[in-house]
């Protein structure tokens, strides 16, 4: 069963991801997975969301780039080789994974240019910052 992603292309600088973003919530849009990478210059944010044609709408309307394909969703039992088992069986059919990422969780990883500042923004604010054992803590085993 294939599930609509929004693939949306940006200058890689700050508050590109934050506009993006600010316009989902105006548009009571709820992100439910996505993966956020760079090229250089530009990046690609791929997401999962409730509303993908409205969201499709309101970033086309923000003048953003962006694509509308299917991609697949599966869960994954917690437990090691889940992973490899689902990889393995579309390697061994034959067809080649160009990209993947995981979705419906809230804890998020983030990669920034200077990580002790960005870990410093983060303090002042709401949020909960996890160390490994805390985010794998969250995860416990099937």
């Amino acid at each position: 069963m294939a599930v609509p992603q929004l693939s949306v292309f940006l200058e890689n600088r700050p508050g590109h991801m934050k506009r993006i973003l600010n316009a989902l919530e105006a548009a009571r849009i709820n992100v439910l997975g996505y993966s956020a990478s760079d090229t250089g210059d530009y990046g690609i944010a791929r997401f999962i969301l409730d509303k993908p044609e409205a969201a499709f709408d309101v970033l086309r309307a923000e003048g953003c780039a962006v694509t509308l394909t299917e991609v697949l969703c599966v869960h994954l039992p917690n437990k090691p080789g889940e992973l490899a088992r689902v990889i393995g069986a579309i390697a061994d059919a034959g067809i080649n994974v160009q990209y993947s990422y995981s979705l419906i969780s809230n804890v998020i990883a983030i990669y920034a240019e200077d990580i002790p500042s960005t870990e410093a923004a983060l303090r002042g604010q709401p949020i909960e910052l996890l160390s490994l054992d805390a985010a794998a803590a969250r995860f416990p085993f099937d």
